[in-house]
């Protein structure tokens, strides 16, 4: 696996939240995207839908299994990854950048609290 970007944080389900002001991104780590294999549909979180942390606000499906994937943090979801709908192999081919999910205002900032660093998520993997 290469080197998890250090300007995220990451949960215990592998996504990640990358935090900007009050806002933060979302997606699946590359290790969640390597054991999903090729990705073949992202069902997406409506913009405006409120989410809370640890519920599912999307799905994955994969050549090998349909997946949940969670939201980090409680908030709005402000801006989804249009681009998935036509291509989400994106996912599996660039799963830090252009593969990311949603944009979600922040509505608890002591959430982010309890996300894991690069180091400790790289722990929990084995990487």
């Amino acid at each position: 696996m290469s080197l998890l970007p250090n300007d995220r944080k990451y949960t215990r389900e592998h996504e990640w939240v990358k935090i900007e002001k009050d806002r933060v991104t979302v997606g699946i780590t590359e290790y969640a995207q390597k054991e999903l294999g090729d990705v073949v549909f992202v069902d997406l979180p409506a913009v405006g839908e409120r989410v809370v942390a640890k519920s599912a606000m999307a799905t994955i499906e994969s050549v090998k299994a349909v997946s949940e994937i969670y939201a980090p943090i409680s908030g709005e979801v402000l801006e989804v990854n249009d681009s998935l709908e036509h291509s989400p192999e994106l996912v599996n081919q660039d799963p830090y950048e252009k593969g990311w999910i949603a944009l979600i205002e922040i509505t608890d900032k002591k959430e982010l609290d309890e996300l894991l660093s690069a180091a400790d998520y790289a722990a929990l993997v084995g990487a």
